[in-house]
């Protein structure tokens, strides 16, 4: 496990220069726009809410639920992804704590946020169903959570994959997804039996891309994205 885990860091410290420059463009654009709206319409209104970035890579969710007021921590496993989100967080002049950590293994007490947020991070987990209850632990009773993702167990990233990385970083990414059990279910249907079994009230959409992915400049897969709502 903990030699899967450093093959998955490895590969995102090395994808995270290009992968910040595609969310800074995304941030920035009618995209970014997009998932504000959503954080605006899924967040309670009216008070700074105590918010969770998992796998928060280059910094996006975190600036924009930074611009809208919230308290958030960023978490990560790849130290370069942090240091780009540092960065980023420094030029827009917003504020979030960031922190390297295992999102399977989180260093916070029992219920600490009133909101959790990840997105495209579960299917790269080697241990989706600790990292699910470790979410549910450090959540608030009463607490959403948000997450993001793709089925990308049955596909192969040379073939859908519209992202400018090497041949070399396809076929290593491909290699990590089917080492993973995640890649094993279909989803997000998996995800749903899996939370409810821990007495999340969940809520799916299928397929988000149309409202997240307008952007002609941004590099996204042609996998659907999914979202989950999950209320603690």
């Amino acid at each position: 496990m903990e030699h899967l885990n450093q093959r998955i860091e490895n590969y995102w410290d090395e994808r995270s220069e290009h992968f910040s420059k595609t969310r800074r463009m995304e941030l920035d654009g009618v995209d970014g726009l997009a998932w504000e709206k959503i954080f605006r319409q899924n967040l309670p209104e009216g008070h700074r809410l105590k918010i969770l970035d998992v796998g928060t890579g280059a910094g996006f969710f975190a600036a924009i639920l930074a611009r809208l007021g919230h308290e958030v921590t960023g978490i990560d496993m790849s130290a370069k992804m942090l240091r780009e989100a540092k960065q980023n967080l420094r030029e827009l002049k917003l504020s979030a704590d960031f922190r390297k950590m295992n999102a399977q293994a989180l260093e916070f007490p029992d219920e600490t946020f009133d909101a959790i947020v990840t997105r495209n991070l579960t299917w790269t987990l080697p241990n989706v169903k600790a990292a699910y209850r470790e979410w549910r632990r450090v959540l608030k009773v009463g607490g959403v959570l948000m997450n993001f993702d793709s089925d990308y167990g049955e596909k192969s990233f040379s073939a859908c994959s519209r992202t400018k990385i090497s041949a070399v970083q396809v076929d290593e990414c491909d290699a990590i997804k089917n080492s993973l059990s995640i890649s094993t279910h279909r989803r997000p249907f998996w995800d749903a039996g899996f939370l409810e079994g821990l007495n999340f009230s969940v809520t799916l959409d299928e397929d988000i891309s149309a409202v997240v992915h307008k952007d002609s400049r941004c590099d996204y897969d042609s996998v659907p994205l999914f979202a989950i709502w999950a209320t603690k």
